[in-house]
């Protein structure tokens, strides 16, 4: 944890010239966009294996119909089959499995008074008036309200992620469509819960609404930056 404020606290310290007393806010997103690049390798694997697995839907279609009666051939079929074609049914979890750990030290970094026994100062820094430390109900009671300084960083925040969780419904939408979930799992069998599934899956991005709103403000910016460049990643890595 002090070796990681001590790098923000650094980072913010050659942002300044340029971003003042923004300028921690300015740190947590470059770092955040250093996370998505290192992340990067594994969301193109992800994106080749979301591809292939489309392409693969026919054949495994022609196995279930093929061992309907025989659901554990089935599956060592289907297995073998993914083994094959070099496809992980995991690959697509990787990317944000291993983004986690930034968030959640970003999370405990801004939500501790403390850090090595000593007073936190990253919690003294703001965005455009907003205390990176404070949440959304902070910025309402204590904050000058919905129209205060931090009330207006909260919104901006909102209505991008609103803007980008839009986005992603369009897309995913689009993608259902064209390809459309399998109602059965690999025994050939029905999944229980897979109409519900294919029903909320396309308003998941704006759950991130939630996350923006109960985390500090440096979470928050972490989640935003991450959010909009998944966004942009996947209509690149997808179309």
């Amino acid at each position: 944890m002090s070796v990681f404020a001590h790098l923000v606290e650094q980072l913010a310290d050659l942002l300044d010239p340029l971003f003042h007393g923004s300028a921690a806010a300015a740190a947590i997103v470059l770092f955040t966009a250093f996370v998505r690049l290192l992340v990067h390798p594994l969301s193109r694997a992800a994106a080749r294996g979301q591809k292939a697995r489309t392409r693969l839907q026919p054949r495994i279609a022609e196995l279930r119909k093929k061992y309907r009666r025989d659901p554990e051939r089935l599956q060592r079929a289907v297995l073998e089959l993914h083994q094959k074609e070099k496809v992980s049914p995991l690959a697509g979890c990787l990317p944000g499995a291993l983004q986690l750990p930034a968030f959640f030290l970003l999370y405990h970094l801004f939500s501790s008074g403390t850090i090595g026994g000593e007073a936190n100062e990253l919690l003294g820094h703001q965005l455009l008036g907003a205390p990176l430390g404070d949440r959304w109900l902070d910025a309402l009671d204590g904050g000058g309200g919905l129209l205060g300084d931090a009330g207006l960083v909260y919104i901006g925040l909102f209505v991008l992620v609103t803007a980008v969780a839009a986005f992603n419904y369009r897309r995913t939408k689009i993608m259902m469509a064209a390809n459309p979930m399998a109602p059965a799992g690999d025994d050939g069998r029905p999944v229980p819960g897979m109409g519900t599934i294919t029903k909320v899956m396309p308003f998941m991005s704006f759950f991130t609404l939630v996350t923006v709103a109960v985390v500090p403000l440096a979470a928050a910016l972490y989640v935003v930056t991450s959010t909009t460049w998944s966004a942009v990643e996947r209509a690149v890595l997808y179309r």
